[in-house]
C-alpha cells in the first residue's frame, strides 16, 4: 500500500512587538521553504528607503484603503502607529487551498481578528505563533539598533511594545527570542510539526471503497 498525502496549507500568524524579530523570521523560512509564501500586507504608511510596492507591502492611500476595508477585501486589518495595515483575503485562501503555507507577521489586534474568522478554511489552517523578547533592555537596543525610526516613533513603539507583549499567552506558540539562528531553528520546527498533524492530512486515494476503507476514510 503507498501513501501518498495533499493537504492544505497553513495559516501561521505571527505576532510580537517591533524589533522582535518577526519580519525576518517569516521572510527567511519563506526564502528557504518552497512550500511557504509571506503574505505581503497592504499599508497607508509611506514606503522606506529601498522598500517596493507589492514585494514589502502593498501601499495605499488612506481612501484606497478604507475602499477595501468597506468592501470586506481584507481577511484582517487594524490601525497600528496610526497607519492601516491590513491582509488582502483572497490572496490567503489562493494559497492555503492550492497547498503553500502563508506566513503572516500581524500585531496582536489583527491575529484576534483572525481568530474569530467564522471560514471553516481559515480556522482549520490557523497557527499563531508569538515572538517574545527576553527583556524590554533588549527590546530597546534592538530598535535603536534598526535606526529607521526617529525618537518620536520609537517612543510610540515602545510604548505600544510593553501593551503588546502582555498578550503572550493568547498564542498557541511563544518563542523566547534568542539569536537568529536560534529563533529560526524553533520556528522551522513548530511549522514542521504542524505540518504533519494527521487532521491536515488528506489520502489521495483512486475513489474505490476498499482502498478509503485501508486509508481509514
Amino acid at each position: 500500500m503507498k501513501f501518498d498525502f495533499q493537504r492544505r496549507g497553513l495559516l501561521c500568524v505571527v505576532s510580537g512587538p517591533a524589533g522582535s524579530g518577526k519580519t525576518t523570521l517569516c521572510r527567511a523560512f519563506s526564502d528557504a521553504d518552497s512550500s511557504a509564501t509571506y503574505a505581503v500586507s497592504a499599508t497607508t504608511r509611506p514606503p522606506r528607503t529601498g522598500e517596493k510596492d507589492g514585494k514589502d507591502y502593498h501601499f495605499l492611500t488612506r481612501e484606497a484603503f478604507q475602499a477595501k476595508a468597506t468592501r470586506g477585501e481584507f481577511l484582517e486589518f487594524a490601525e497600528v502607529h496610526g497607519r492601516f495595515y491590513g491582509t488582502l483575503k483572497d490572496e490567503v485562501i489562493e494559497h492555503i487551498r492550492a497547498g503553500r503555507d502563508v506566513l503572516m507577521d500581524i500585531d496582536v489586534q489583527g491575529a484576534q481578528f483572525i481568530r474569530k474568522s467564522i471560514d471553516p478554511l481559515i480556522q482549520e489552517a490557523l497557527v499563531d505563533i508569538f515572538i517574545l523578547p527576553r527583556s524590554e533592555e533588549e527590546l530597546v537596543e534592538r530598535l535603536n539598533n534598526r535606526g529607521t525610526e526617529g525618537q518620536e516613533e520609537l517612543d510610540l513603539r515602545l510604548r505600544n511594545a510593553r501593551k503588546e507583549m502582555k498578550h503572550w499567552a493568547e498564542y498557541s506558540y511563544t518563542v523566547i527570542s534568542g539569536t537568529k539562528e536560534v529563533d529560526f531553528e524553533i520556528f522551522s520546527s513548530i511549522i514542521a510539526g504542524e505540518r504533519c498533524r494527521s487532521h491536515r492530512l488528506v489520502p489521495e486515494t483512486d475513489g474505490s471503497d476498499e482502498e478509503q476503507q485501508e486509508f481509514g476514510i
